[in-house]
């Protein structure tokens, strides 16, 4: 997986015995050796974890740090083998002073020790009573457990473009974390040793914190804090163990059980270099850092992932979903209310279809009448049959139009396309392109004329999914007055109906709404039989828009090659989509894409609404002659090796 970016990471809670070091390194070598045998390339266990966090007084006893350096030097031997880079906290003593340290570990060695920065003094922490906090000036190397390694807060482990660092509890809680400092000198992966014991309300507020610091940072934070066996003589301790990958959780341990636990995940960590690279505000600067070259082994080979990936990147998940629909929605329904005001027009025109595109442009507008106070029979909804329109459609077009009380026109298309068929020698039995786009740009003539009529805005319907393919016929749907689901994907204009349909309307138009989430998508410009069944239906012609809206979210959002989006699409569809079948259409997607940046180049105005959007004047800008080579290539010798 390490060729698509993925590092796969572990946080360990082991059972501790309070000042029992042989008995503690030993539980430590066996979660190293699980969660190398998982193909972890790093794990990371709790603050202090060699000796247990609540040793006290104990802490200035000779002969526990002569133990807790005794068992480390055992466990350094035991795991000498052992690729995997893990991470342990002990008491280390230097210079006369006693400090609270994290040990960096592999193949048997010390690869460095970080002091924990800042001291917890107050309530039910004393540790200023027993450590000390190191000068940040003051580099050393220090021997330990048989192993020599530098001592220091500034230290970067890693080799070539990756690299990680260490913080230690108290240090994510102070108002600037060291892990902001090591992630601009270029840490991808935080690793946070801690000891946090368990308050009312205090789980919510870490696991905020936690993921503000990894969003923040632009990075993976690894955090694990002390469980079972902990002394409870003052404070309780659950085993908390997270996995975060900028700001999004990841991975989780279960708190309050009484056993050992080993969570897993993968971090992105090519995801995490795309964001920092297109990100102005981070500036890497790695002055003053000391950075100890080490590999990074583990999940070669490897082909599946832990972690989940979403099949539907633009859909909200379901904690979020209501608050996350409402919104998506405010911000059209703000958008259009901005036009209309900027404008002083008080009439908009919007063709509608009964196809999803129209269905959610129209309940836009609605909203937006009731905004602002307008009435909605100010709203002309013109219905235009044409030859490939079925009753379904035509019949639900109607009725919605009828149930949210805005005017009707209706205006076949049939006799005109058929004069212009007769006037530019086109034979009307032929159901090619000239054909198709004849209708579309019909409808759009009619739209834009009746326009000028009542002095109205053209509202458009196309979505980005469109866009992105391309299809929607030039100067025809692909042209409006202002764009509404322009930066709305397919798959959550679907998803926004059903919304509105649960939410914001009467029995009678929810039924209605329902069946248009039901209906095939098309365009409707080939006969069907018997005008009722569906002759032309979009998916079947250039692939799934789930699909092609996993391959959107993921090139535009995160830059990935179809290498990579191929090795997340499998995951994503797995059971759905054959592997063929993805590639097919991602084949597609790729030829569309770059073929079609012509149409996009003059799209009309309208709202952006999520992280991805195709507007040329903002988030895509790119040259319409551009090749799409280098990616069918890449398509291409992935079709080869299925």
């Amino acid at each position: 997986m390490k060729e698509y970016g993925f590092i796969k990471v572990a946080a360990a809670i082991p059972e501790v015995r309070v000042a029992d070091c042989m008995y503690n390194t030993g539980r430590i070598k066996e979660l190293v050796f699980r969660a190398a045998e998982a193909g972890a390339s790093m794990v990371c266990f709790p603050e202090l974890s060699v000796t247990g966090y609540t040793c006290g007084d104990l802490f200035f006893q000779d002969t526990l740090l002569k133990e807790a350096e005794n068992a480390t030097r055992k466990l350094l031997e035991e795991t000498r083998n052992t690729d995997i880079i893990f991470m342990i906290g002990t008491p280390l003593k230097y210079r006369d002073k006693l400090y609270n340290t994290a040990l960096v570990c592999k193949n048997g060695s010390l690869l460095g020790i970080v002091p924990k920065t800042w001291l917890p003094n107050s309530a039910e922490f004393y540790e200023k009573r027993w450590f000390e906090t190191i000068p940040s000036d003051d580099p050393a190397l220090v021997d330990y457990a048989g192993s020599t390694a530098p001592l220091g807060c500034n230290l970067l482990f890693g080799k070539d473009n990756f690299c990680f660092a260490v913080e230690i509890c108290e240090d994510l809680w102070s108002p600037v974390p060291p892990s902001s400092y090591h992630t601009l000198a270029g840490a991808k992966i935080i690793f946070n040793l801690s000891s946090s014991n368990e308050l009312i309300g205090k789980n919510q507020y870490r696991r905020s914190l936690i993921c503000q610091q990894s969003a923040r940072s632009i990075c993976g934070y690894v955090y694990v804090s002390s469980g079972w066996g902990e002394s409870t003589t003052d404070l309780v301790f659950s085993g908390n163990a997270s996995i975060v990958e900028n700001g999004i959780m990841l991975a989780e341990s279960r708190r309050f059980l009484l056993e050992e636990q080993l969570i897993f995940s993968e971090i992105d960590v090519d995801c995490l270099t795309r964001e920092r690279m297109v990100n102005p505000s981070f500036q890497t600067d790695d002055e003053g850092y000391e950075k100890i070259e080490c590999s990074i082994s583990g999940n070669e080979g490897e082909t599946s992932l832990s972690r989940t990936v979403n099949p539907l990147p633009f859909i909200p998940s379901e904690k979020d979903y209501d608050e996350s629909c409402r919104e998506v929605f405010s911000i059209q329904i703000g958008g259009l209310a901005k036009r209309l005001i900027h404008t002083q027009i008080k009439n908009i025109l919007i063709g509608v279809s009964g196809g999803l595109d129209s269905t959610l442009a129209l309940l836009v507008c609605v909203k937006t009448f009731d905004k602002l106070g307008l009435p909605r029979k100010n709203i002309l909804g013109i219905t235009m049959p044409g030859f490939g329109t079925t009753g379904r459609t035509y019949n639900n077009a109607l009725k919605l139009m009828q149930d949210l009380g805005i005017s009707i026109r209706e205006i076949s298309i049939k006799d005109a396309c058929n004069q212009h068929f007769s006037d530019i020698g086109h034979d009307p039995s032929v159901h090619d392109v000239t054909y198709e786009n004849t209708q579309a740009r019909e409808r759009t003539q009619i739209l834009m004329d009746v326009a000028n009529q009542v002095n109205g805005l053209v509202i458009g319907t196309g979505d980005m999914s469109e866009l992105a393919l391309g299809w929607a016929t030039y100067n025809g749907d692909h042209m409006s007055m202002y764009g509404v689901n322009s930066g709305i994907p397919k798959t959550l204009v679907r998803h926004l109906v059903k919304w509105v349909a649960e939410t914001q309307v009467d029995e009678s138009a929810r039924f209605t709404l329902l069946d248009i989430v039901e209906t095939p998508v098309s365009p409707e410009l080939i006969p069907s039989k018997n005008n009722e069944q569906i002759s032309q239906q979009t998916e079947a012609i250039v692939g799934p828009y789930e699909l092609h809206d996993f391959y959107l979210y993921y090139m535009l959002r995160y830059g990935f090659s179809p290498g990579k989006i191929f090795f997340l699409a499998q995951h994503a569809f797995r059971g759905t989509y054959e592997k063929k079948e993805i590639l097919k259409w991602m084949e597609v997607f790729f030829r569309r894409f770059f073929s079609q940046q012509f149409k996009r180049s003059c799209m009309p105005d309208g709202p952006k609404v999520g992280s991805v959007n195709l507007s040329p004047r903002g988030d895509w800008r790119m040259p319409s002659d551009a090749c799409a080579t280098v990616w069918l290539q890449e398509v291409r010798e992935l079709m080869k090796n299925e």
